[in-house]
């Protein structure tokens, strides 16, 4: 393996490996979950039981990509924010879904900046990956599905609860 002055180079084609991989599953689970290659630009929730309601938001569509706002229907008491939330982008030719920005809720992970290594990068995206791949995996079991998921009435504005109503 070569070394350089950060660490071991070796490390990063198989942690690449891993992010495409987790990225590949989050796309399955993403579609399974909510259909979103076919669904209209809009906001949905998803109400299952008791649960929290799921609010997504399919923000942009372009030709081979879908982006979305993934989070629950609920603000943070103590950030004001939507927690979680996930920022993902879908490459639908290439059946991968990258979290372009998550906030797991109670504070936030730290922004790399600009000339960051690419091993430390790599680490940053592992670990939305992870995150967004978990919670999906959670919402699943929770029954979500394209069958829960409804539009929000278009009379509400963007950014408010699903519990929310406009003034």
């Amino acid at each position: 393996m070569l070394m350089d002055g950060r660490g071991i180079i070796g490390l990063l084609p198989r942690r690449f490996g891993l992010l495409m991989g987790l990225q590949a599953e989050s796309y399955h689970r993403i579609e399974r979950l909510f259909a979103v290659r076919e669904r209209p630009l809009g906001v949905y929730t998803s109400t299952v039981g008791d649960t929290l309601d799921v609010r997504l938001e399919v923000q942009e569509r372009h030709a081979y990509t879908l982006q979305l706002e993934l989070t629950y229907a609920f603000h943070d008491p103590e950030t004001g924010r939507r927690a979680p939330e996930a920022q993902i982008r879908v490459y639908t030719d290439a059946h991968l879904a990258e979290a372009l920005h998550c906030h797991p809720g109670r504070g936030r992970w730290d922004v790399l900046d600009l000339h960051a290594p690419a091993a430390e990068i790599l680490r940053h995206r592992l670990r939305m990956a992870s995150f967004l791949s978990r919670w999906l995996e959670y919402l699943s079991a929770q029954g979500h599905s394209p069958f829960t998921l409804r539009p929000v009435h278009e009379g509400w504005t963007r950014g408010l609860s699903v519990c929310e109503a406009p003034e």
